[in-house]
C-alpha cells in the first residue's frame, strides 16, 4: 500500500473544483469577496495574487492525482493558506461570517482530504 497518491480521489477532486471556482470569484472580486479582503484590510494592489494562488492549488489537487505527494503538498499549503487567513480575520478582529463560514469552512474542508485521501 503506497501512501504517496491519493485513494479515494474523490476528496482531492472536490476541493480542487471549491479552490477552482473559489478562483473565479477572485478573477473579478465577487462583492462578499471584496467585502472580506477589505474586512481584513488586505491591499487592493495584491488581489491580482488570489485567482492564482486558487488556480494554482487546483492545478496542484489535480497533478496530484498522477504526481506522489503532490496533492498531500497542496493540501498542507491549503491549510497554511486558511490558518493565516484566520489570524487575519483574528488580527482585522473580523469575527462574523468571514471568519466562521469561510476562513474556518474551508480550513476543515482542507485539513478533512488529507484525512480522507491519504
Amino acid at each position: 500500500m503506497t501512501f504517496s497518491l491519493p485513494d479515494p480521489t474523490w476528496p482531492v477532486l472536490v476541493l480542487a473544483v471549491i479552490q477552482f471556482g473559489d478562483g473565479l470569484l477572485c478573477v473579478k472580486p465577487a462583492a462578499f469577496i471584496a467585502e472580506c479582503f477589505e474586512a481584513v484590510r488586505w491591499p487592493r494592489r495584491w488581489w491580482w495574487l488570489m485567482p492564482v494562488i486558487k488556480f494554482a492549488a487546483a492545478a496542484g489537487l489535480l497533478a496530484g492525482l498522477w504526481v506522489p505527494y503532490l496533492a498531500a503538498l497542496t493540501c498542507a499549503a491549503l491549510i497554511g493558506y486558511f490558518v493565516a487567513a484566520i489570524g487575519m480575520h483574528i488580527a482585522a478582529r473580523d469575527f462574523g461570517r468571514n471568519l466562521f463560514v469561510n476562513a474556518t469552512g474551508m480550513l476543515a474542508i482542507c485539513v478533512a482530504v488529507p484525512v480522507l485521501a491519504f
